[in-house]
């Protein structure tokens, strides 16, 4: 599974804030947990709590990640068994305190002890390149990014993508999310190889548009477990491929529509200091 003994660690992050991050790392964790695997998911964003409110486990907090960094509880001890998926678990962030409050050698700590319990944890990164997204990506075996096809987005994910390799990270995998087919014909929305194109890392999967997340996440109920959603299924795919199956993209591809050649200016033409690639 990977180089160290017991279950893999992934951190899904993100360069923009708003492009689904947290409802991907809930519906991630979910999917994985349908598949019979224990799999605890960790809110790295301190301060600004809000995987609790996405998985729906926010009236069950007791314990947080500040409890077992300061040694007032173990880390298994302070997760959030859901009711709803077994082997589904959630560490919840502290939302009185600061990302500085953490150090990237106490996060890697807090994993390694959870490492020992699960299949999987999966780091909920706070958006942007500071304190929170050096703690997230500190423990981690992979990094998922998240990005939408826009591109401010995508150029924001494309900083992201050489600060990961600079710290020593393979490459991440992407997710594109909330693609809007309708847009992507018009030419009004890149393409999955426009983006590909330009941050040159491999697909995890692609999440369409989809209504029913905003009622799901409203509701506290990950998308995950909404039969009949497209994103959902996209989200169990996903999940599949982290596990080692061969599975098909969802089938939301369109022609080229010549968008890639008006914004390729706005990004770095060849290898930069910051984790430059080929």
């Amino acid at each position: 599974m990977n180089g160290t003994a017991g279950g893999r660690i992934i951190t899904i992050t993100s360069g923009k804030g708003g492009v689904g991050k947290t409802t991907a790392s809930a519906n991630i964790g979910v999917a994985l947990a349908r598949r019979g695997l224990r799999v605890a998911v960790v809110d790295g964003d301190i301060g600004l709590r809000n995987l609790d409110v996405v998985m729906g486990l926010e009236n069950r907090v007791v314990y947080n990640i500040l409890h077992v960094v300061r040694g007032a509880v173990d880390a298994e001890r302070a997760l959030i068994r859901d009711k709803r998926v077994a082997g589904l678990s959630l560490l919840a962030a502290d939302q009185h305190s600061d990302k500085d409050d953490v150090s990237p050698e106490e996060m890697i700590e807090v994993c390694e002890a959870l490492r020992n319990h699960v299949d999987y944890v999966i780091i909920d990164s706070p958006a942007g390149i500071e304190q929170g997204f050096r703690n997230a990506v500190a423990p981690a075996d992979e990094v998922v990014l998240v990005t939408t096809p826009e591109v401010s987005a995508v150029r924001d994910a494309d900083r992201v993508i050489g600060l990961v390799e600079a710290a020593g990270k393979p490459s991440p995998r992407l997710v594109l999310n909330r693609i809007k087919p309708e847009l992507v014909a018009r030419g009004d929305m890149m393409t999955t190889e426009d983006v590909l194109d330009i941050l040159r890392v491999s697909i995890l999967g692609v999440v369409p548009e989809d209504g029913s997340i905003v009622a799901a996440t409203n509701r506290g109920e990950p998308v995950a477990l909404v039969d009949g959603s497209r994103a959902g299924q996209a989200f169990h795919n996903i999940a599949a491929r982290i596990a080692g199956e061969d599975v098909p993209l969802l089938p939301i591809t369109v022609e080229d529509t010549g968008l890639l050649g008006r914004i390729s200016s706005l990004f770095r033409a060849g290898p930069a200091a910051d984790g430059g690639r080929s």
